[in-house]
């Protein structure tokens, strides 16, 4: 073994082409009432301990959440419940949409108090580049300058300009909002297309999820998921998680009850032969100073370790046990971080 191989490793020599793509966690949980919300930071707590990585993400919400004529009372609850998150914790805020009179309020009081302890911010109906450039404005007015957006595509114009939306630097991730989306076509689309089942096979809600992911691939962004309302069934979840990972690219996925998160981290994880297939390409790449190799007579070079180092790195998020020789990896990228 060359010092080459001993000292490399997979997160820098396999780089390449998604240098810059974002890594997130697979589920984003949403809760907008003061009682959920509390509940979904303690949650979000025990799963990091047990897991050992922070494994989803809390995202506050004010567009669903506030009361209506209470929208600056909520705001300032959720600066304070993200400026009370323990260190390690992701916690995000979804807003009013831009052109909501409570927008700049939000911003002003969230971004301005707890900037510095919030993940993201959450963008609703973001239709043109021009409102993301109106958030981002926000959010700089707020010091929060160097906070990413996430936002929310919610219509066919917005889905028409998910690669524009997609293309700006602020932008970390592209949700896809299912409900807005069918509302927005006036009766066109019938209500099964917001169902577990039928969201997946409407010509026009496929096209839908599969402009948002790759939009998102493009730019190295991350495509994020609808939810499943059908939150008391479990099966129908799993499936739609499977469904959007496997067929349609997605590699997060929004939870609206506690219930649905681990379901989800399931779905999107690697199984078991998965990491250890990868585990084992990894080694024997970096064994041959990642040179192509023949293994159990495939050819593999530095694109598919990509892929499989890509694996690997999706199980240490979703807290999958990983082999004892692939653990070291991570150890290594943490005292990094840190560093």
């Amino acid at each position: 073994m060359t010092a080459l191989s001993r000292q490399a490793h997979p997160a820098e020599v396999l780089l390449g082409a998604q240098a810059g793509a974002v890594r997130l966690p697979v589920c984003d949980h949403y809760s907008g009432v003061e009682a959920r919300m509390r509940k979904s930071l303690a949650l979000q707590a025990e799963m990091a301990a047990e897991f050992g990585t922070c494994v989803f993400d809390v995202t506050l919400d004010c567009e669903d959440g506030a009361p209506v004529g209470g929208e600056a009372e909520h705001a300032a609850l959720v600066a304070e419940l993200a400026l009370s998150a323990a260190p390690g914790q992701r916690v995000a805020a979804r807003v009013h949409p831009v052109d909501h009179p409570a927008f700049d309020a939000d911003v002003a009081t969230i971004a301005g108090r707890a900037g510095q302890r919030l993940c993201h911010l959450m963008v609703p109906k973001v239709d043109r580049v021009a409102d993301v450039e109106r958030a981002a404005a926000a959010l700089d007015a707020a010091g929060a300058t160097a906070l990413p957006l996430h936002v929310l595509i919610e219509s066919p114009l917005a889905v028409h300009n998910a690669f524009a939306i997609a293309a700006h630097p602020r932008v970390q991730s592209l949700s896809f909002g299912l409900m807005d989306f069918v509302s927005a076509h006036a009766g066109a689309i019938p209500a099964d297309g917001m169902g577990a089942s039928g969201q997946f096979t409407h010509p026009l809600v496929v096209r839908a999820k599969l402009e948002i992911a790759s939009a998102a691939h493009a730019f190295g962004k991350v495509p994020s998921h609808c939810v499943v309302t059908e939150f008391s069934d479990a099966q129908a979840l799993r499936t739609a998680a499977q469904r959007a990972a496997r067929e349609f690219g997605y590699t997060r996925m929004w939870s609206i009850h506690p219930g649905q998160i681990r379901p989800i981290l399931e779905a999107l994880a690697p199984d078991e032969a998965q990491i250890h297939n990868a585990t084992q390409i990894i080694e024997a790449a970096q064994a041959a100073d990642w040179a192509p190799i023949s293994f159990d007579g495939t050819l593999h070079d530095r694109a598919s370790y990509r892929h499989f180092w890509q694996v690997l790195e999706r199980a240490h998020a979703t807290g999958r046990a990983l082999p004892a020789s692939a653990q070291h990896w991570f150890a290594a990228l943490s005292v990094r971080s840190v560093d």
